[in-house]
């Protein structure tokens, strides 16, 4: 059997490894077009603030890991897959054919229809080959200007802060975080990044970029900013343009049953690229965090090897972001349902925030703001699907009990079993 994966992050490694214990004779390749050895996008901001050097980044720090594992790293793009045929077009021109195929090749940056955006010192911060440029043009008292204030923006926010950049973030909706955070949180939020010297604007966007020395950023209210280096974190996309006419049907991602598998028989996908189950919804999206990269890849193989036996029952929607020091969670149906029902809990002078959402007697939903003993209560209760009984009407007087409702919840749910 030759197990191939494409796409050498979280998802795709433990893919290979989870195979190589199910499979222990099979031949597994693991392709990767980038020149580095397999490595997590989440620890790149370590290396930007030298807390970690290059290898602290890699998801495997034993040199001789894929070696020992009997995993084929070969370090080669796929211009095309041929479902029909089981082959692979490789970027050096070669062909391979697989009896399994797993699609896990991640997402890539959007750039923006703006003028100038190819602009020299305009960067993405998404490989290590773009953040071994940021360490070169970001020193102490550089002027940055970060295009986005999402997930991944925020994350290099605190990087490009701690290497001392005098930073202004654009943001083209009316609050940081818009995709985890309502307009209370997101603009709290605003005020704390303010508070610690970044210069933050929202419903603003950049219009153009001149190149230079510096660079020349037009805003959109006419404003023009002189900048060092532009960072663009204005979202990400799955990686599927080299699946066109594969007789692989992909929508917003590549489209999956409960087994991981796509619509070619034999083929799966996992992780940023996987428009997996929302466990939720029951619907079927694109969910681009690290946690669901690593299920979907153990699941996908133990169906790889199995011919689909184990369903995936779905991942919780989650983002968990701190940013300088302010620590910021979602989870599942955050922004509420129809038909349901909400508590809100804040103190804008200590940055505090908790917001619930409910549907009948069930936690579907939250966001909170500068409050972490919750989390781990919160997810629970949620992937739980735990009715909460009299502990609703609690929780709707005082947020803050969310451990006493789950230890509650809990006790009263092990009485009746």
């Amino acid at each position: 059997m030759q197990h191939v994966i494409i796409g050498a992050g979280p998802a795709g490694v433990t893919a290979c490894e989870t195979l190589r214990q199910l499979d222990p004779e099979a031949t597994i390749l693991l392709l990767g077009d980038e020149p580095e050895p397999p490595y997590s996008r989440m620890a790149i901001p370590y290396f930007l603030t030298n807390k970690v050097p290059i290898a602290g980044t890699y998801l495997r720090k034993d040199e001789n890991h894929y070696q020992r594992q009997r995993i084929e790293v070969h370090r080669v793009g796929v211009h095309a897959v041929d479902s029909r045929c089981k082959s692979l077009c490789l970027s050096d021109g070669s062909e391979i054919g697989y009896d399994r195929l797993l699609l896990a090749t991640g997402a890539s940056p959007v750039k923006p229809p703006v003028p100038g955006i190819d602009s020299p010192g305009v960067l993405p911060c998404w490989t290590l080959a773009d953040a071994r440029q940021i360490v070169s043009r970001c020193t102490p008292g550089s002027r940055v200007v970060l295009m986005g204030a999402g997930f991944i923006g925020c994350i290099v926010l605190e990087a490009l802060v701690e290497r001392g950049a005098r930073l202004t973030l654009v943001e083209p909706q009316n609050r940081m975080v818009p995709r985890m955070m309502n307009e209370t949180a997101g603009g709290m939020l605003t005020q704390w990044c303010m508070s610690k010297g970044v210069r933050v604007l929202v419903s603003t966007a950049v219009t153009a970029i001149e190149s230079g020395e510096p660079l020349s950023v037009l805003l959109a209210g006419g404003e023009r900013l002189s900048a060092d280096l532009v960072i663009r974190a204005t979202g990400v996309r799955p990686n599927v343009g080299f699946l066109a006419g594969s007789g692989i049907a992909v929508d917003q991602g590549v489209r999956v049953g409960d087994y991981l598998e796509t619509s070619a028989e034999g083929v799966y996908a996992a992780g940023d690229v996987c428009q997996g189950k929302d466990l939720s919804t029951a619907g079927f999206q694109v969910q681009a965090i690290q946690p669901t990269a690593v299920e979907h890849g153990r699941l996908a193989a133990h169906n790889m090897v199995s011919g689909g036996r184990i369903s995936h029952r779905g991942n919780l929607n989650m983002n968990v972001l701190d940013t300088l020091g302010l620590v910021s969670t979602s989870f599942g149906h955050w922004e509420g349902v129809e038909g349901g029902d909400s508590v809100e809990l804040l103190d804008r002078a200590r940055f505090r925030y908790l917001n619930l959402q409910f549907r009948e007697d069930r936690l579907v939903g939250a966001s909170s703001l500068g409050l972490t003993e919750h989390v781990g209560v919160i997810r629970g209760l949620i992937e739980g699907g735990v009715p909460l009984g009299a502990w609703k009407a609690r929780l709707v007087q005082d947020p803050t009990r969310l451990m006493e409702a789950y230890l509650g919840t809990a006790q009263g749910m092990a009485a009746a079993a």
